[in-house]
């Protein structure tokens, strides 16, 4: 009995995604769908791919077997696509992940370059608290704040980027400038992350300013933290490429720096594609271009 293609992409969404509900919001169907689909499959093959856990769906002995199958299908049909269209330009679906800093402050804001060289490309910008996984295939090319230790990826460093206090105009002038670290702890309100929904080590800054500080006006997003800086709640650290860019804030103990790296990651078996070529070489020309954003003096 044949086999339908998209029953088998339905499987990879589903091993990847590692619950059937999220592989389904992902391909943008209903999950009762999704699970129709794996069942008929399950059938047609005479076997089980699943197995049923409290975390989600976890692949069985044969569904391992699989999945190295179906992969290297998916594999020879990105190679296939890619010749076809390799007179015409890049096309197809490119999903990048993001840090939401910097998605939206430098990327979403350059990224009209990129769709015009390349008009045939969907492109999905995943800027957000949090990454997807280009070694789980979450993201053909991801941005990330450390390097993978592990996993099927190419990993390189993007660039260092640099980060400082902030506190607006108007907060200052109600409440002082500090003139040294501890006078952070002496009144003033601190703006940061949420410490138990950080979702990378490396944001973790007061600790680097003064031992000891903690934020009081707290927030999961770096939009908004920068967006409760400007309004005057308090003083807070923010990438200089955020900071800089709002006339209303000023760098606060600006001798007090702080430094990041970013981190461009591909998969192995994806990264010569047209596709994540031509956004690699954009990006990593968009950064040489505002590196003095990044890493102001």
């Amino acid at each position: 009995m044949a086999i339908n293609w998209n029953d088998l992409q339905d499987f990879l969404a589903i091993a990847r995604a590692g619950q059937l509900s999220r592989a389904a919001a992902q391909l943008g169907i209903d999950a009762t769908t999704m699970g129709r689909r794996l069942r008929r499959l399950e059938t047609r093959l005479g076997t089980t791919l699943f197995e049923q856990t409290r975390q989600g769906q976890v692949l069985t002995e044969a569904g391992e077997r699989m999945l190295e199958e179906v992969e290297a299908m998916e594999q020879s049909a990105r190679r296939i696509s890619e010749n076809t269209e390799s007179g015409a330009g890049a096309g197809g679906l490119l999903r990048v992940s993001l840090s939401e800093g910097f998605g939206t402050w430098l990327v979403a804001a350059r990224l009209g370059s990129f769709t015009q060289q390349h008009p045939r490309l969907m492109i999905d910008l995943v800027a957000s608290s949090g990454f997807l996984s280009p070694s789980k295939r979450e993201a053909d090319l991801a941005v990330t704040l450390s390097r993978p230790r592990a996993g099927p990826v190419i990993a390189g460093k993007l660039s260092d980027y640099a980060l400082r206090l902030y506190a607006s105009t108007e907060y200052l002038e109600q409440h002082g400038v500090p003139q040294k670290p501890t006078d952070l702890a002496d009144g003033h309100p601190l703006v940061g992350y949420i410490p138990d929904l950080l979702y990378a080590p490396e944001l973790r800054y007061l600790a680097e300013i003064e031992q000891n500080l903690s934020a009081t006006v707290r927030s999961s997003s770096i939009n908004a933290q920068h967006s409760i800086i400007a309004a005057g709640a308090g003083i807070g650290v923010l990438p200089c490429f955020i900071g800089d860019s709002d006339k209303r804030l000023v760098p606060v103990l600006p001798e007090r720096c702080i430094t990041r790296t970013f981190w461009l990651v591909t998969h192995k078996d994806t990264h010569n594609l047209a596709r994540v070529r031509a956004f690699k070489d954009w990006l990593m020309a968009l950064v040489a271009q505002e590196r003095g954003r990044l890493l102001p003096r």
